[in-house]
């Protein structure tokens, strides 16, 4: 009575896929004998390393990876800060601006 439907939905090349209805089993499968030895394979041990161990190269390499990331946010970090200041002063010389043209107005 109340079975979910998958609505049919068209892929972007036009193949559209039907809804599938569930059917009932018509057989049952029964499982074989087969006489191997179904015992699961031996897993292999793998040592835990329970730290990171450095190498004066990769020490290095992380030191000027960990600099360039620092630089490159502070850069874009900056810059955002830099359009903003322009934005504003932009903003505030067009305000003048106006305000001198409206009070010509008046006075004319």
């Amino acid at each position: 009575m109340l079975q979910p439907r998958i609505p049919v939905n068209p892929l972007p090349t036009g193949i559209v896929n039907p809804l599938v209805q569930p059917t009932a089993p018509t057989t049952t499968v029964e499982p074989m004998s087969c006489g191997h030895d179904l015992t699961p394979a031996p897993v292999p041990v793998v040592p835990a390393r329970t730290t990171v161990q450095l190498t004066p190269g990769s020490a290095v390499a992380l030191a000027v990876g960990g600099g360039a990331v620092v630089l490159v946010v502070g850069a874009v970090l900056v810059s955002m800060l830099l359009a903003v200041a322009i934005t504003g002063v932009s903003v505030a010389v067009c305000a003048v601006v106006l305000k001198s043209l409206m009070n010509q107005e008046r006075k004319h």
